[in-house]
């Protein structure tokens, strides 16, 4: 009876013991988000897009829009190894300390940082980890902490693809739903993650998958009884390393779709949507509301933006008055309005978008329509030059649309 009784009073302390770890972290309390005090912490924040997953619009492309297809027009210009040494500075300018200061200086409480599991490990050989990606997630999370900004950390591509479109990186279909190597990938990847990060108490949790399963596919309503599955394993996983960190959970169809989900199976889980291009009316976000008031459970808006400032600031307010934590897209953006800040858009590089939009089937092609190899080189030397914060300019109008 005595053994009994002290099993029990251990299970009980390693219980409290955990709890009251917990505790010292942002978590989920009923519909809301709490910080480590337990006071609502509503989540107001910018999205650190085209920084760990370069997307072609960012750069005036069209046609070339992913990450992969923007490196074989920067290689075709420089060759491998000076396309090496440019995204290295790229990211070196691209989001400093000078950034992350400045967003906190604002008002705002977080940020999002997507990434692209390319900067992490190997797509061919999934089993060689890389140091890029980490340490790129260990400078803004310093950064953050310095700053007292949290931060959620965002699978915005995924091995395998989760969407099979530019946004992921990927190769035309959402293979990671249907492959298990690419899901054992994943699933790798974000114990890797959890491993590192468990610890931090300025990393809000894990954006477990942006925008899954686009609406175009045929099979689409069988490709979404396979996303709910994928994230319990994924999280499962996280939770053998990592008790304390939220996990956010995005529908299908680009993070529209809740029908997706049954009820809860995390304590610390928030539900994420995203929408663009709607009417800002409390009717677009009633399904997301309504699944929050069933299972007490707390939503977050991931992305939104690419707008009018007039939209913007009438979408912000509907969501705060839904008690709806919000994170807008982009921070920063070349000549556009669109975004906290901007940089110039030089005419060397309006050359560069002419060489990208050209056709270029053969080598022949790639060769006659290159630019003159000054005009390259000041293309790409201004470009790491502009994108600094410095040389940023503030946009007034998107601050204000955001309340700030």
């Amino acid at each position: 009876m005595k053994v009994f009784s002290n099993i029990i009073f251990l299970l009980l302390t390693l219980f409290a013991t955990a709890d009251a770890q917990n505790k010292n972290f942002v978590r989920c309390d009923g519909k809301n988000i709490v910080d480590a005090d337990g006071k609502v912490l509503l989540l107001r924040g910018i999205n650190i897009g085209n920084w760990l997953n370069p997307e072609g619009y960012m750069f005036h492309f069209k046609d070339v829009n992913s990450f992969r297809l923007i490196d074989d027009v920067v290689k075709e210009l420089i060759g491998a190894d000076d396309a090496r040494k440019f995204w290295n500075a790229f990211r070196d300018n691209y989001i400093t300390k000078e950034d992350i200061h400045f967003i906190k200086s604002t008002g705002l409480n977080h940020i999002r940082v997507p990434f692209n599991f390319k900067f992490f490990l190997v797509e061919d050989h999934p089993e060689i980890f890389l140091e890029e990606g980490f340490k790129r997630l260990d400078d803004i999370i310093k950064w953050c902490r310095e700053e007292n900004l949290y931060v959620v950390l965002d699978m915005h591509a995924a091995p395998g693809g989760q969407t099979g479109d530019n946004i992921d990186d990927s190769w035309s279909y959402p293979f990671l739903f249907e492959n298990k190597d690419a899901q054992n990938t994943t699933i790798e990847l974000w114990k890797k993650i959890a491993e590192r990060y468990k610890d931090e108490k300025i990393v809000i949790g894990y954006d477990l998958l942006n925008e899954p399963i686009p609406h175009f596919y045929e099979n689409k309503e069988e490709l979404n009884k396979l996303l709910e599955p994928l994230y319990k394993k994924i999280v499962s996983a996280i939770r053998n390393i990592d008790k304390n960190h939220i996990v956010f959970l995005g529908g299908a169809q680009w993070d529209t779709n809740f029908k997706v989900f049954g009820p809860p199976f995390d304590k610390n889980v928030v539900y994420t949507f995203h929408k663009y291009w709607m009417p800002p009316e409390q009717k677009e976000i009633q399904e997301y509301v309504d699944y929050a008031n069933k299972y007490n459970v707390p939503l977050w808006l991931g992305e939104s933006g690419e707008n009018e400032d007039e939209w913007i600031n009438s979408f912000r307010t509907l969501l705060e008055k839904n008690n709806i934590g919000w994170c807008f897209w982009p921070y920063k953006k070349m000549d556009s309005t669109r975004g906290m800040v901007s940089f110039p858009k030089t005419k060397e590089w309006d050359e560069i978008i002419k060489f990208a939009e050209a056709p270029r089937k053969n080598f022949e092609e790639i060769r006659k329509s290159k630019p003159a190899p000054e005009i390259v080189k000041k293309a790409f030397a201004d470009l790491l030059e502009n994108i600094k914060f410095k040389n940023c300019t503030i946009n007034s109008g998107y601050l204000k649309a955001l309340g700030l």
